[in-house]
């Protein structure tokens, strides 16, 4: 059965495809919303990063945010100081409590009887619970520790003897003081207090000798990188300086056909530099991602180095480097913490097996009784006084021989440290006559170098015109390509010279402070564990 189109089946399919075309529409204008929202970000993300400018401060504060060396300096330096502080803490008061709860005892032993004039065989049976309380308090006098030490003490114990099917029990409770004070022996507190602090700073210094000698790797790396970069740069300008004379070659045999194996000499140079120059490029890469893994750089970053070998000579007063050399350096205090550490040990050799005195002193209160309730009722003055004595008669010089060695210790490190200041004084004076020389070299070959490029310009425009040869043109190129090398060669020592004075006073010269206060290592800062 047919149905032909009503009004209504018109209507009705007029009124899908507006729908239709509506929903195209939408749906289009919905797509290119989203291609103006993300084609921003899209053209953002395909831009790329900028490289970054690297210098030797931005190398330096790269290379000890993210150094697991340094980290590991820290380490140390905060578990020398932990240790200071428990020493520390050993001159507070320290309270104790020692606990018998419950100590039976049913054996059989024996024991004189002095009546009987015999021994005889005894059975003991008790029970005991003991409590003692204990506050000790080093005995500090005007911040030097006495080896001494002050006590507050209570003792508390209830004691019973079984005898059978009888029992006999007693309480007793005494509260006293107590002071022990050992004489005539190395004070121990001090000793070890001052060997603590003495701990804590050798980590220091050697915290911040291993900073300065990482900073002093970082700057070698920093300058590698220049001197590729600048061999790169200083190859290329070659390889522009002999496309010239390729040029002016070829206008010669233009006209003079028989100098055409002119052109062709200087081709092979020409070959010969760009291979240079795709070395130099490969030596810069490869120290580029070494750089970056020393760093501690995403894979993908880009670096730049700016190259300029223009320099400052820097003014050092050798006699003021001496000094600081002589009297402020991690090293120089380093052998005065080894002295002073083997001069504590001396005075600890020479109280062992020695003239030993215990003075031991208690006074308190105390009761007994078999009731508990009346241990605090009318106490008892107690006290008791103590003195033991070590007193050394014939030991075959062992303690002689001990006091020796150490004493023979003591004078190496003396010794050490005389020799290590005469070093460091002849050191520095070479160095600063080093440093004083490569920096006038540097001066003249940045000079000479400008007169030399000034003179491969002109033996250019000579060869142009004739008025030299190619011998002549090749001369000067290859003059201007070894003043370069002696420019960059004379601009790395200076630096090393520079690197090495600053290392062995700790001061910077050109900034005018401290090494370690320049680079922010004169301290570790404390995690507050």
């Amino acid at each position: 059965m047919h149905c032909g189109k009503t009004p209504y089946t018109t209507w009705m399919h007029r009124q899908l495809r507006r729908l239709h075309d509506g929903v195209r529409a939408t749906t289009v204008v919905f797509l290119l919303l989203i291609g103006l929202l993300l084609g921003p970000v899209a053209s953002v993300q395909a831009q790329p990063a900028e490289p970054l400018a690297l210098n030797l401060e931005t190398m330096v504060e790269l290379g000890l945010r993210d150094s697991y060396r340094v980290r590991q300096l820290q380490l140390e330096v905060e578990r020398t100081r932990s240790l200071l502080s428990a020493e520390q803490a050993g001159l507070k008061s320290r309270v104790t409590l020692n606990v018998s709860a419950p100590q039976f005892q049913a054996i059989s032993d024996n024991k004189w009887n002095s009546t009987l004039q015999r021994n005889e065989l005894v059975r003991e049976n008790t029970r005991r619970y003991q409590f003692d309380l204990s506050v000790r308090q080093p005995v500090i006098l005007f911040g030097y520790p006495t080896n001494g030490v002050l006590s507050l003490n209570n003792r508390v114990y209830r004691y019973t003897q079984i005898d059978g099917d009888s029992q006999d029990t007693r309480f007793y409770n005494r509260y006293f003081i107590a002071y022990d004070q050992p004489l005539f022996q190395p004070n121990r507190m001090r000793n070890d207090l001052e060997g603590a602090r003495l701990n804590l700073e050798k980590s220091e210094l050697k915290y911040q000798s291993d900073v300065v000698g990482f900073i002093d790797d970082l700057a070698s790396d920093y300058f590698d990188l220049v001197s590729d970069a600048y061999k790169r740069d200083a190859a290329e300008e070659f390889v522009r300086d002999l496309d010239a004379a390729i040029a002016v070659a070829r206008e010669l045999v233009a006209n003079a056909p028989a100098r055409a194996s002119e052109a062709d000499l200087l081709q092979v140079e020409s070959v010969n530099a760009q291979e240079s120059v795709s070395q130099t490029q490969s030596s810069l890469r490869n120290r580029g991602e070494t750089v970056k893994q020393r760093l501690q750089l995403p894979p993908g970053t880009e670096i730049a180095v700016v190259v300029d070998l223009a320099i400052v000579p820097v003014s050092v007063d050798v006699e003021e480097a001496v000094r600081l050399a002589s009297t402020t350096t991690p090293r120089i205090r380093q052998l005065e913490i080894g002295r002073r550490e083997n001069e504590i040990r001396l005075d600890e050799t020479r109280g062992n097996n020695a003239l030993k005195v215990n003075l031991g002193v208690t006074y308190g209160r105390e009761v007994q009784d078999p009731r508990f309730q009346n241990l605090w009722r009318e106490p008892r003055n107690s006290y008791t006084v103590e003195v033991n004595a070590t007193v050394p008669i014939w030991d075959w010089g062992q303690r002689r021989h001990r006091i020796q060695a150490q004493q023979f210790s003591l004078d190496h490190a003396v010794l050490s440290q005389e020799r290590v200041r005469s070093e460091v004084e002849t050191d520095v004076r070479n160095i600063v006559a080093t440093l004083t020389d490569y920096g006038r070299r540097v001066t003249t070959m940045q000079k000479t170098l400008t007169l030399a490029h000034q003179l491969t310009l002109s033996t250019l425009d000579r060869y142009r015109t004739g008025d030299e040869g190619l011998a002549d043109m090749l001369q000067a190129l290859g003059r201007e390509k070894t003043t370069s090398n002696n420019y960059l060669n004379a601009y790395l020592g200076y630096q090393r010279a520079l690197r090495r004075l600053q290392e062995v006073t700790f001061f910077d010269f050109e900034a005018g402070r401290s090494v370690v206060e320049r680079f922010g290592v004169a301290t570790v800062p404390s995690t507050g564990r």
